[in-house]
This record gives structure tokens, sequence and C-alpha cells, in this order.
């Protein structure tokens, strides 16, 4: 992946950050049954820190040993995935990276098991978040607690 080569990211909280520096080897996605259910999502998107310098800046995950091989990271506060360590190396999940949109998935794993709908996905209707009507008054109330998605001298923030 050419370009920038220092990241940051973290969990959902902020319990949890970590610094990458170096050329990512690759960004993809797994589909496998495993990796949805570590997610809990439609498949896993994750970013190769294999031969890059990677240090957890604050605090350090948790881990679910997820099968013999394979143990998952995550932050014991909020839940965020942020891990999948195996022998060959580590992942890290690209929407934990602060800037996410740096790291787009270069390959497809585990495609035995992506989801049949996954390919009809731009075909969807769409909608950006203040366009949507019937959320304005939900919306208009929502506190996001949520760490910025950058490096804060602080944890946790002095005021909430």
């Amino acid at each position: 992946m050419q370009g920038q080569t220092e990241y940051s990211g973290g969990c959902q909280c902020g319990a949890v950050r970590f610094q990458v520096r170096g050329e990512i080897p690759e960004s993809s996605i797994c589909h496998c049954r495993m990796c949805q259910k570590a997610f809990g999502g439609h498949y896993a998107p994750l970013v190769s820190v294999r031969g890059v310098q990677f240090a957890w800046t604050r605090g350090a995950p948790r881990h679910f040993q997820s099968s013999n091989l394979v143990r998952r990271g995550f932050c014991a506060d909020c839940g965020t995935p942020l891990t999948y360590e195996a022998p060959n190396g580590t992942a890290v999940a690209a929407g934990a990276f602060d800037q996410p949109e740096r790291l787009p998935p270069q390959r497809q794993y585990g495609i035995e098991a992506r989801l049949p709908f996954l390919g009809t996905l731009a075909a969807l209707s769409a909608t950006r978040t203040e366009e949507d009507i019937e959320s304005t008054e939900y919306l208009s109330r929502l506190v996001s607690h949520q760490h910025p998605d950058h490096d804060t001298p602080h944890w946790p923030p002095q005021s909430r």
C-alpha cells in the first residue's frame, strides 16, 4: 500500500490505542463464518501489520482464543474487535484505524462463506444520516461518547 506510512487507531471508547509505522502489506476482507461472528458483521475487514512497527500506545486488548491457532483481541471496556492473531502474523480491524479510508481492501478470503447478497449492496437505496427525516428528532438528542479519530493526551476524557 503506497503512500503515507504512519497510522493510528483504537477502540470506540479510547481505552485501547495503537500506532503503526511502515508500509502496510495488505488490507483484506475475510468472509469466513468465524470472522463474521467475531465482528458481528457480514465479514471482517482486516489490515495486516506483518513486517511493520506496531505498538499499543494506550491500554492493551483482552483476548479470546477463537480456535487452536487464532486468538482475537478486543477492548474489554467497549467490546470493539481489534485484532486477528495467527501464527503467520497479526491483522488489525480496518475500522479501528483513525482513517480507514486510507486502507481499502485489496483481497477477499473465505469466499465460500460470503453472503450471497453482498454483491447487490451498491444497488440498494441509500440515505445520508442528515437526510433521514424520520430520525431528525432522535439525532438532535444524540450525544456521542465515542473517542475521536485521533490520539488524545488523556483517557478517559477529562469531561463528558
